[in-house]
C-alpha cells in the first residue's frame, strides 16, 4: 500500500521558516518525481516545487524562487520543501505528490499518489 506522510506544517511569522517532510512508503520512491503542492481555501491547488529522481532536475514556481528549496534523501524515501522567508500569501495546506512518468511535472493531474497533506499558516 502506498503511503505518502507529511510533517512539519504549523504557525509562523511572516519572516520564519519551516521544513516540511514527506515520508514515502510502498513504492520505488527512488526512481520517480517527488512535487510539493499547496491549496489555499477557495483556490485550486498549485505546484509549488518538483524535484526529479536523482535530484538533477527541479522545478520552482516564480512566487517561491530563493526563498524555498527541495531536496530529496532516497535512501530515508523522504523528500523536503524548506521554507525561508515566509510569506501570509504562503499559507495552505501542503501537499506531497509522487509521479511515476519521470517528468518534472507542475500539474497536479500529472501526479499519482498523494499524501494527505500538512498545514501551513503565515500570520503575526
Amino acid at each position: 500500500q502506498v503511503q505518502l506522510v507529511e510533517s512539519g506544517g504549523g504557525l509562523v511569522q511572516p519572516g520564519g521558516s519551516l521544513r516540511l517532510s514527506c515520508a514515502a512508503s510502498g513504492l520505488n520512491f527512488n526512481s520517480y518525481t517527488a512535487g510539493w503542492f499547496r491549496q489555499a481555501p477557495g483556490k485550486e491547488r498549485e505546484a509549488v516545487a518538483a524535484i526529479s529522481w536523482s535530484g538533477g532536475s527541479i522545478y520552482y514556481a516564480d512566487s517561491v524562487k530563493g526563498r524555498f528549496t527541495i531536496s530529496r534523501d532516497n535512501a530515508k524515501m523522504t523528500a523536503y520543501l524548506q521554507m525561508n522567508s515566509l510569506k501570509p500569501e504562503d499559507t495552505g495546506i501542503y501537499y506531497c505528490g509522487v509521479e511515476v512518468s519521470g517528468t518534472v511535472s507542475r500539474l497536479a493531474y500529472e501526479y499519482d499518489w498523494w499524501g494527505q497533506g500538512t498545514q501551513v499558516t503565515v500570520s503575526s
